[in-house]
């Protein structure tokens, strides 16, 4: 039996007897070629010729034949063109360090023991599917050479792949970073889907199944209006396809929520919806958006930033539209509640207010017998005194007492009540003069301080005389002929010298 191990193949590599690809450089012959001067190329697993050569008929020492002199272009080009013959196509793993990126894309491969400078055109760099970047461990497949104006040695990269994570995966997951630190994915920004759209709009395929999905699920729950905006849902201009399309929904003043998604597929047909420029789109919509993309085990990023995902197109539609039956059922349980709370609130009221009705009948009840027995008692009073007229006045006290007495309740509370407002006016009235007064009185006394303030008499053009120990200098014999004094005005100080010291008036 063969120990020979089974050769393992990766991303890059073909299985023997594979056709070479169109752009890979012909195969290194078997033989090793042969240089513009006729000389073999020298590689450095190869064996360098003696330095003496013994001739052993003659038995003496012949010398050497005189190496070739070339020009640092010729070694260079020499050198160059050897290692693309035997590395012309090679895939080399490495971790990704010291890249620049100033167009062209400039980098090192590197392990524990070794470093490889190399570099991917701008062409080449526009193909990758993920963002480039430090520590990441890639496989490199492109050829080895040395650049001819420096004689360095490096690797011209044509194509890049993750070592660890596939590239759809990586660039999936920095851009699900990136959007999750600016705040697109947070819970706060989310939005509530309305009670009762009045049109869904629809941004997806016009001839695949989650637009058949969706429309039988709406309108088999409710009678409701759907707008479909036609778009591509995957390939390579899908992602602007789309933004269009939630753009042309969002500009319609009736479409309350937007449902944007596809059917199942593979993890690139699903790709569109992981377009950084999809999930922007739907951010910025003005209404709520529904993602509903591929099946429940998908996820995309635009599940992520959209306000409400669905794991299916018809659980969209049910998301968005309320079943119209359960809605009349439960509006006609809510109207019997309704009913039975209202009926139940006015049965409550009617015995307060009977109770109510009661204690006030009791109390002017009583009233009416304390008033009765008081006019009674007057009433003998006045037959007791005789008086006709005086009995005809009280007569009509104890009529108007009646009268009053029989007067409304409400009647008086009225009464109060204007009072009340009368008496608050006249104490807002009184508050007003009273801080007027009171605002006339500080303004008055500010204008009597203004006026004995020493910076008005300053002004006025008189000084202050300090002398040197910085005391005020009231009296002419306070201060020496030679002596220097500082003088302060209202604007400004200066310093003088006293000439003349005057005493008569001390």
């Amino acid at each position: 039996m063969s120990s020979k191990k089974p050769e393992q193949y990766d991303l890059f590599s073909r299985p023997p007897g594979a056709p070479a690809p169109a752009n890979a450089p012909a195969p290194a012959p078997e033989t090793a070629p042969v240089d513009d001067f006729g000389d073999p190329p020298f590689f450095p697993d190869e064996e360098p010729p003696p330095i003496d050569l013994l001739d052993a008929t003659q038995q003496k020492i012949i010398a050497p034949q005189q190496p070739r002199i070339y020009g640092v272009s010729d070694v260079v080009r020499l050198a160059s063109r050897a290692l693309e013959a035997r590395f012309g196509d090679v895939v080399v793993e490495g971790e990704v360090c010291n890249l620049k990126a100033p167009g062209h894309l400039y980098f090192t491969l590197k392990d524990a023991d070794a470093q490889l400078p190399a570099v991917m055109f701008k062409t080449a760099a526009q193909r990758l599917k993920f963002r480039l970047a430090d520590g990441l461990q890639v496989r490199a497949r492109g050829r080895l050479a040395i650049y001819d104006a420096q004689g360095k040695f490096q690797m011209y990269v044509e194509q890049v792949e993750p070592a660890g994570l596939g590239a759809l995966q990586l660039q999936f997951e920095q851009l699900k970073k990136k959007l999750a630190a600016e705040g697109l994915f947070d819970e706060s920004r989310k939005r509530p889907l309305p009670f009762w759209p009045r049109r869904i709009g629809v941004a997806t395929s016009a001839s695949g199944a989650a637009v058949r999905d969706i429309v039988r699920v709406a309108t088999r729950r409710a009678p409701v209006k759907l707008l479909v905006a036609p778009c591509l849902v995957q390939g390579e201009g899908a992602p602007l396809d789309i933004v269009r399309a939630i753009a042309a929904l969002e500009r319609q003043a009736d479409v309350d929520v937007i449902i944007v998604g596809r059917g199942g597929g593979s993890t690139e047909d699903l790709w569109a919806f992981n377009s950084e420029l999809v999930a922007r789109a739907i951010a910025r919509c003005r209404v709520p958006v529904i993602s509903a993309v591929g099946h429940e085990v998908d996820f995309t990023i635009a599940d992520f930033v959209a306000d409400r995902r669905a794991a299916t197109p018809s659980q969209a539609a049910e998301l968005a539209v309320r079943v119209y039956a359960d809605l009349a059922r439960e509006a006609d349980d809510l109207r019997r509640r309704l009913q039975r709370a209202g009926t139940r609130r006015i049965g409550d009221a009617r015995l307060r207010l009977d109770g109510e009705l009661a204690r006030a009948s009791l109390i002017v009840q009583r009233s009416m017998d304390l008033r009765r027995r008081s006019i009674g008692q007057a009433g003998e009073r006045l037959q007791a005194l005789h008086p006709r007229a005086r009995l005809a006045r009280d007569r009509a006290i104890l009529v108007d007492l009646e009268r009053r007495l029989r007067r409304p309740l409400p009647d008086r509370v009225a009464r109060a009540g204007k009072l009340v407002d009368q008496l608050r006016a006249r104490l807002d009235a009184a508050m007003q003069q009273a801080g007027q007064r009171r605002r006339r009185a500080f303004e008055a006394a500010c204008g009597k301080l203004d006026a004995l303030s020493p910076l008005k008499v300053l002004e006025r053009g008189y000084g202050l005389v300090r002398g040197a120990d910085g005391k005020l200098i009231a009296r002419a014999s306070e201060v020496a002929p030679g002596e220097r004094v500082g003088v302060r005005l209202a604007r400004g100080s200066f310093t003088a010298t006293v000439e003349k010291v005057d005493k008569d008036g001390d």
